[in-house]
């Protein structure tokens, strides 16, 4: 506790941003025992029970969080992240800690087999990984974790050793999984958005075969309720695909050959929130270019190009936001899921488009400010809702992070102020609960969750002005 307590401990004289009567660093220091707890020496868990090894975009969530407490633990976050990137760019959604049970979690490293099965892909054999990636969170998380403390970041070279890999994953990204041939990212796997069962996911999962239920054990189901988890279906189609990919050695060529109508199961899909983290994350790494003084204007223009490239492909007026692409359809999956509402973080996000987006946040689809205190993972009015179970409508606290910067990036500061406060009041009402239903924030799957702590604690930091919640990082110029 002594170690909380000098973590978290704020100069005299400063401002406290959340203010409960009782104990006013309370949920503050509530959160950082969650990261404290889950914190394995090298990296955090999302959970010690349900998630025992480190996930890609869990990480950087973390880290943007753990930067409030620890620069160098948020750096070094990073860094046990990066250093298991697989020679030909991709950063591995899953970095398997060896002293982990492999009946723990499934699928387990004996599946992957990333150092054989992704031999020719350049998978490390230093460490087991998945084969499969996660949302490009990366680059924004690195940036915002140099600016908690830019001297130390210099004198570690923190900054300076990361580039480079950043650099290799967003061009694995844009030259290997441009599937649909338009200039965007493909998901090759529902588990790489990172939103797993989320109904957008349907239509084209529905073409896969789901791997024989006796094939695999469902570990999540001892810690996790099943009417809070995918269903027994899904999971044998994502157990199907993630085995078909491993044993193409994880590669890429074969999903673009299949695109606009190959061989049956594949799944692609342009994916709108994928899409818009990685043009964060562009941005992002402009900065750090300009901060490595290395040229930075390229980067910024493929930011553009990008953005561009999004509203061209996924834009859909009728709905009044971004939707997905099933590549091998090639056509608009029309379903409403959050995923479309996140581009609104863009900062060159044609003003209609935002405008719009914000109508769609808080219009009966979603209901913030209304219905709800917290975007749901999916729409309200949708055939597929169901406010328990995972993706498919309960309210998750990073995306509702990327909203509230979103809103506030584009003027709307009264409506972020009101998420950013049922945000924190969520989160220490459900004990730093995993995801919750969006109508009475009952807590579901885990509790002490990981990005749910660190978000909190990015939420209740006290920021410059001119920096609120970060969104510099994302709009470009020259700090720090």
């Amino acid at each position: 506790m002594d170690r909380i307590a000098q973590l978290t401990t704020r100069p005299a004289g400063r401002e406290i941003a959340y203010d409960p009567a009782a104990a006013p660093t309370s949920l503050q220091v509530r959160a950082a025992q969650v990261l404290e707890g889950n914190w394995t020496g090298k990296s955090t868990v999302p959970s010690r029970s349900l998630y025992p090894h480190q996930w890609s975009w869990d990480s950087a969530f973390i880290a943007i969080g753990l930067r409030h407490l620890s620069p160098l633990r948020a750096q070094t976050e990073l860094e046990t992240l990066l250093a298991a990137q697989w020679a030909d760019g991709r950063i591995p959604h899953i970095v398997f800690n060896p002293s982990v049970p492999l009946d723990a979690y499934f699928p387990s490293p004996d599946f992957w087999r990333s150092s054989t099965a992704g031999s020719a892909a350049g998978a490390p054999r230093t460490v087991q990984t998945s084969g499969i990636v996660q949302p490009p969170v990366h680059a924004l998380a690195a940036w915002l974790v140099h600016l908690a403390d830019p001297g130390l970041s210099r004198a570690r070279g923190f900054l300076a050793r990361a580039y480079p890999r950043l650099a290799a994953w967003h061009r694995y990204l844009l030259r290997r999984r441009d599937l649909g041939g338009g200039g965007l990212v493909s998901v090759v796997h529902p588990w790489e958005q990172g939103m797993d069962n989320s109904p957008c996911w349907d239509r084209p999962l529905s073409r896969v075969t789901p791997a024989p239920a006796r094939s695999f054990r469902r570990a999540d189901l001892d810690h996790g309720a099943p009417e809070d988890r995918p269903t027994d279906l899904d999971y044998g189609r994502y157990v199907r695909l993630a085995a078909d990919y491993r044993d193409g050695g994880y590669a890429d060529e074969p999903y673009r050959e299949a695109s606009g109508g190959g061989r049956s199961g594949d799944f692609a899909v342009e994916d709108p929130a994928f899409n818009a983290l990685l043009i964060a994350s562009e941005y992002a790494l402009a900065r750090i270019a300009h901060e490595l003084g290395a040229a930075a204007a390229a980067r910024q223009a493929r930011a553009e190009r990008l953005t561009a490239a999004l509203v061209e492909r996924l834009w859909e007026p009728a709905a009044g936001m971004f939707l997905c692409r099933d590549v091998r359809a090639g056509e608009l999956i029309p379903e409403r899921g959050v995923s479309g509402l996140v581009p609104l973080l863009l900062p060159t996000l044609p003003r209609d488009l935002a405008v719009t987006l914000v109508r769609t946040v808080c219009g009966p689809h979603f209901g913030l400010g209304g219905a709800t205190r917290l975007v749901p993972s999916y729409d309200l009015l949708g055939e597929a809702f169901d406010p328990h179970r995972y993706w498919r409508g309960p309210a998750w606290f990073n995306t509702n992070w990327l909203l509230e910067r979103g809103l506030r990036l584009h003027g709307e500061r009264g409506r972020a102020d009101a998420l950013r406060k049922g945000m924190l009041h969520t989160a220490g009402a459900s004990d730093f609960a995993e995801y919750v239903d969006p109508y009475t924030a009952q807590a579901c799957g885990a509790t002490g969750f990981g990005w749910t702590a660190a978000l909190t604690l990015d939420l209740l930091h006290d920021r410059p002005a001119g920096d609120r919640n970060g969104v510099t990082a994302i709009k470009g110029g020259n700090r720090g």
